[in-house]
């Protein structure tokens, strides 16, 4: 049966005349789809029927650009992400990278980004909120035939090709098991630190520990939830006002950044050892908090885990190769005396 180039248009995914573009070596195609067309084509047996093989400029190893949109602040895991991404990116050819540091907590400015980035980028991963301005703005993304992956936390109902990060709900609920469990006395009050829970991740963990407090530990209280923008100063100044406010208070959970303010507070309040602390990411800060009893447990990710999947599989989509599954990231409890190196 002879191939038509509506047969190489429906395999893949675009119209006649973008294949018949590919096929002719005319302008106007990016090099993402003319190599899924070619691709196609090959697959379909078309290459072999054609008069005279297309060439395009762009080689398939060229470098594709990447653009990974960061959080900008005090935030230690998200300078290690920063880090690890470099690094990931450094040890491979075919990729050039751009990471861009902006204000997290403002949809509008990480919109603009994700905007200004389109008519140069072939890939796009961001840490994101889940606001209606950020996710138009993905959406444009993906209407310009450009890939995206979420990093950390989440953002849904947006034409991503993959989430790449923990289970941020199950990682609420370990953080609430192993409160109530260093709580042996079974009561007591609880508060509860956020950067901000228009990150869905964020949201998901608080849900997560509400979730098992309720099922397993009833007669623990949470008294406050701040939201502290994942500031350290922020956090401290809110930690410190709610130490005041409670002097029997027995456990803090962070959801997000600033562990180094809480620990701080806790620490000139002389009640470091008295009060369970359970924080997330494992930093050069945490590790320290928790071999001086600062903290009981943090709550970690892998960055270079998450820097490499992103990378690897936007490299992927932009040459219009098939994806793998989304890798599942590990929730791991950090303890004193389990710290690796």
């Amino acid at each position: 049966m002879r191939i038509t180039l509506t047969d190489i248009a429906r395999e893949a995914g675009v119209s006649t005349a973008t294949v018949d573009r590919v096929l002719n070596n005319r302008s106007g195609v990016r090099n993402r789809t003319h190599h899924r067309v070619m691709a196609a084509a090959e697959r379909l047996g078309y290459i072999e029927q054609a008069p005279v093989r297309s060439h395009h400029p762009a080689d398939p190893a060229e470098a594709v650009q990447l653009d990974f949109v960061l959080p900008g602040g005090t935030n230690s895991f998200i300078a290690n992400l920063n880090h690890q991404i470099s690094q990931m990116a450094a040890l491979r050819d075919d990729v050039t990278l751009r990471i861009h540091m902006v204000d997290g907590f403002n949809p509008d400015v990480l919109a603009r980004t994700l905007e200004a980035i389109r008519p140069t980028t072939l890939g796009v991963a961001l840490v994101g909120l889940d606001h209606p301005t950020v996710r138009e703005a993905i959406r444009a993304l993906a209407a310009a035939d450009i890939p995206v992956v979420t990093l950390i936390s989440d953002i849904r109902h947006v034409p991503r090709i993959g989430y790449i990060g923990i289970d941020n709900r199950a990682a609420g609920r370990l953080a609430g098991y192993l409160l109530g469990r260093f709580l042996k006395r079974g009561t007591g009050k609880v508060a509860l630190f956020a950067g901000s829970l228009s990150y869905r991740g964020h949201e998901e963990r608080e849900m997560g520990f509400r979730n098992i407090l309720q099922e397993e530990y009833p007669d623990l209280a949470i008294v406050e939830l701040r939201e502290v923008r994942d500031d350290i100063d922020r956090a401290y100044t809110e930690a410190k006002a709610l130490l005041g406010r409670h002097p029997d208070l027995a456990g803090i959970y962070n959801i997000g950044g600033g562990n180094r303010g809480i620990a701080r507070a806790l620490e000139e309040a002389g009640r470091a050892e008295s009060t369970i602390f359970i924080g997330h990411e494992l930093t050069e800060h945490t590790r320290r908090f928790l071999v001086a009893g600062a903290m009981d447990a943090v709550i970690d990710q892998n960055p270079r885990v998450e820097a490499r999947e992103a990378i690897d599989r936007l490299a992927r989509a932009a040459r219009g190769e098939a994806l793998p599954d989304t890798p599942s990231i590990r929730v791991q409890a950090i303890f004193r005396e389990n710290m690796p190196d």
